[in-house]
């Protein structure tokens, strides 16, 4: 049994709550309250399927270790995050509904395969060695349109005028829903900076400001790609943080800019000795990124987003100021001194990405590991899911994670990579009918 808690406040004028846990996908699920009923459900704890922590990214049961299957699908408690109540701008009737994160439990405690559980844990692992981290996430992502067949286009029938890196043009005409989104994640209490035009047509960056709580920081990606996504639907748009969307167009990441203060907030990466400890903590990165990959890039489709030329690098190499870097040091005065983790894609899910980025930098800093020379390319990072999935956790990683959700997370994707490839493409009606 859950333990009463006082529930959070909602803001005026609320009607409906979306109460939602994040999956392993960094997806959220929920379900939609009257407000008039939150007061005691949420004290107790909101009642809903365990398994959905575990659903595949389609919001299909593949019953990974017999969750949601074999064992009779249960009831966890979902429970609120502390400052986990904003409005939701972009729902209609302007005002009305509002949004809680939560939290799975069970008999009590957060359930193991959590994965905000998950980065809580590594990050009081770190914590309690001392390596205090600051992070902060970017996001890319696309606005498109879907032909009849269901695959993307770029706005405005695809014209080459919509694309263009830092185009401040391409900005200003996608303005009205661009500044919608900025101003639905202030109303979220989430402080976005730049807006960035990128290289792909209707694509987008947002960046997201630091901060020393990493799993704060994963929530708020995930509610930033929450209010994307339903921002563009209230305007007509429709956004999409798929890895690859465009075959010959660039793909969408998530980076991670890590770097680790003292006790009074003084960057030890810009401090005397703070070239070693950085060089430590890339050498972690790269000794754990061939175990992590099915957590950075967690689909098929994924990794075809690592190719040359296209500032995605596949390989553990790492340098000052390249984009084509893995691991890149930007450039700066020593208090913004931190390591930009470039490997993850935007689908992936923030929090098991962060854990796993940590996991390396604790690893790397508290064995005293010697990065691989800056500009040379690691051999055996997987090229495709199925070699990630059977590499994942299967060495050092292994002792950041809950002893069987390596298990858990191969058997989850094994089946969603099944379910995608029992689909007849357009490709192989060309190829073989």
């Amino acid at each position: 049994m859950t333990t009463p808690n006082q529930p959070p406040e909602l803001p005026p004028g609320t009607n409906f709550v979306d109460a939602f846990i994040i999956d392993v996908n960094g997806i959220p699920r929920g379900k939609r309250l009257p407000a008039a009923d939150w007061r005691a459900a949420s004290s107790r704890g909101i009642a809903f399927s365990a398994g959905a922590l575990v659903l595949d990214a389609r919001g299909n049961m593949q019953g990974p270790l017999g969750i949601g299957t074999n064992d009779g699908d249960p009831d966890g408690f979902a429970m609120p995050v502390p400052n986990g109540t904003a409005p939701v701008p972009w729902a209609e009737p302007a005002g009305t509904v509002a949004q809680c994160l939560l939290s799975m439990h069970s008999n009590g405690a957060p359930l193991w395969y959590d994965s905000r559980q998950i980065l809580a844990d590594i990050v009081a692992q770190c914590c309690a060695d001392g390596l205090r981290p600051v992070v902060a996430c970017e996001l890319e992502f696309y606005l498109v349109d879907v032909n009849a067949s269901g695959a993307p286009i770029p706005p405005h029938a695809g014209t080459r005028a919509q694309s263009g890196h830092l185009c401040l043009q391409h900005l200003q005409s996608n303005g009205a829903v661009l500044h919608a989104m900025h101003a639905a994640l202030a109303a979220q209490g989430i402080t976005a900076g730049t807006l960035v035009s990128e290289y792909g047509p209707g694509q987008f960056e947002v960046n997201l400001t630091h901060g020393p709580d990493p799993l704060h920081a994963a929530d708020e990606a995930v509610l930033l790609r929450r209010t994307v996504q339903g921002v563009a639907a209230a305007h007509g748009k429709r956004a999409t943080f798929m890895a690859k969307p465009y075959p010959n167009e660039a793909g969408s990441g998530l980076h991670i800019h890590v770097s680790l203060v003292d006790e009074n907030g003084t960057n030890r990466f810009g401090a005397e000795g703070g070239q070693t400890l950085l060089e430590n903590a890339v050498a972690g990165m790269q000794a754990l990124l061939p175990e992590s990959m099915a957590i950075f890039a967690p689909s098929l489709s994924a990794y075809r987003r690592y190719r040359a030329g296209a500032f995605v690098a596949s390989g553990g190499n790492w340098a000052e100021n390249s984009r084509a870097a893995a691991f890149r040091i930007p450039p700066g005065h020593a208090a913004a001194r931190r390591i930009e983790h470039r490997v993850a894609c935007a689908d992936a899910s923030p929090h098991l990405a962060m854990a796993c980025m940590l996991a390396g930098l604790h690893h790397g800093i508290t064995q005293r590991l010697t990065p691989l020379t800056a500009g040379i390319e690691m051999d055996g990072i997987p090229g495709d899911i199925y070699t990630a999935l059977a590499r994942f956790g299967g060495g050092p990683l292994a002792a950041y994670l809950p002893p069987r959700f390596p298990a858990l997370f191969t058997a989850l994707k094994r089946g969603e990579t099944a379910d995608v490839l029992a689909e007849v493409s357009q490709a192989e009606y060309a190829w073989y009918l």
